[in-house]
């Protein structure tokens, strides 16, 4: 059985999906990969992890939490579930481009590939392919659009601002 349901976010809907013990999928209603419901499907707010999906995400969006923990089932290739792992690595507030991500998963020349993987995550936000920009610091394709892109790299920049300095050997 599959499980779904819905998160309203500051920067849109959000799909919440889950076979009944992991998040299996969150995705922008906007996204052009987003998985649409079908018959054997059921909306249930309650299913594990939802509540806490909904309980991280609002603490997200509110600048209290900076790194998700959540049971988290990725299916894709094996090139696909390298590079989704390698985004859970980028530290929050912070991008990299698709060919330093290529580079750390030691696949120097396959930033293309690295690119359209990137694209096909399937848990956006919790695993931060937002985090991943063009080479010239462009924002370049997001599959909940751009702007969405932009919002959430400002959203943790801006939080990262605001946390006191800690200066070493104090």
């Amino acid at each position: 059985m599959i499980y779904f349901t819905f998160y309203e976010s500051p920067i849109q809907s959000l799909r919440l999906v889950s076979d009944g013990r992991s998040l299996t999928g969150l995705y922008m209603m906007s996204e052009k990969h987003h998985l649409i419901p079908q018959e054997n499907w059921l909306e249930d707010d309650s299913i594990a992890p939802f509540p806490e999906t909904k309980e991280q995400l609002t603490a997200y969006f509110a600048g209290t939490l900076t790194e998700f923990d959540l049971p988290l089932k990725m299916e894709g290739t094996v090139f696909q579930e390298i590079v989704w792992e390698s985004l859970r690595n980028i530290p929050y507030g912070k991008t990299i481009s698709y060919g330093e991500l290529a580079d750390q998963i030691g696949r120097p020349n396959a930033s293309r590939a690295v690119g359209l993987a990137n694209g096909r995550n399937p848990i956006s936000i919790i695993v931060p392919c937002h985090r991943v920009i063009g080479a010239n610091g462009k924002l370049t394709g997001y599959g909940g659009g751009v702007e969405r892109k932009q919002w959430l790299i400002e959203h943790e920049h801006n939080i990262c601002m605001k946390q006191p300095m800690v200066l070493e050997g104090k």
